[in-house]
């Protein structure tokens, strides 16, 4: 595993690519977020933004998801992946909101892993993007970067993952730095074809080294 420093070295070469890495995912307070969140399992934020540009005007608060069948909630989310267990598990966090929160969204990590559909990644980004609080969610890109880059071993847990990004990255920096990841992995770092020829990290990256040998 690479030091504190030479980690803090790395972040700040991602923030000088994309110094305005953020959410992008759109959403107009808390409940929107969690519900983004959500939705985006498996499927790209574009086809989710595409698709809550109609939803968060069609349906504003949990009543208004609960008042209508499920079967029309299905229909309403049909353009992305998982719709049906998607729909599922917004009818029910929307019931565990008004039953246990007043139909508010907590702000506690132990609080938003209970609700339907939320697990630890959706908990850190609604903490993290929406409350301020200091977290780093893994993400595909965040677990594959952190992989190639040797934040983390490749057979590590997407926990060992984000419990090493922990220890290595300063506190005050974990909310941008996961947001850096996921633009640099998403961007430049990609899955399949990332930019190694142009990487002003593939000095320290084995896996770039290993996948331009493979074309040569």
């Amino acid at each position: 595993m690479i030091s504190k420093k030479k980690a803090a070295e790395m972040i700040d070469v991602m923030e000088e690519l994309f110094p305005d890495a953020h959410c992008e995912l759109n959403f107009g307070n808390e409940f929107e977020l969690v519900l983004a969140v959500l939705l985006s399992a498996q499927t790209t934020d574009k086809s989710v933004n595409k698709l809550t540009q109609t939803l968060f005007e069609k349906y504003k608060t949990p009543n208004d998801y609960l008042a209508v069948e499920l079967e029309q909630l299905e229909q309403d989310l049909k353009t992305i992946g998982l719709y049906r267990s998607k729909a599922k598990n917004i009818q029910a966090l929307c019931k565990m909101l008004l039953e246990d929160y007043k139909g508010v969204v907590p702000n506690e990590f132990e609080k938003l892993v209970k609700l339907p559909g939320v697990g630890r990644k959706t908990a850190n980004v609604v903490l993290s993007v929406g409350f301020n609080v200091p977290r780093i969610a893994v993400d595909t890109h965040v677990d594959r970067i952190s992989k190639r880059l040797g934040f983390a071993k490749g057979d590590d847990t997407v926990l060992d993952v984000e419990h090493k990004l922990m220890r290595l990255i300063p506190e005050e920096r974990w909310s941008k730095s996961h947001h850096l990841m996921i633009f640099f992995g998403r961007y430049h770092c990609t899955a399949k074809n990332p930019k190694c020829e142009t990487c002003p990290l593939f000095s320290s990256c084995k896996e770039g080294k290993r996948l331009l040998k493979k074309k040569i």
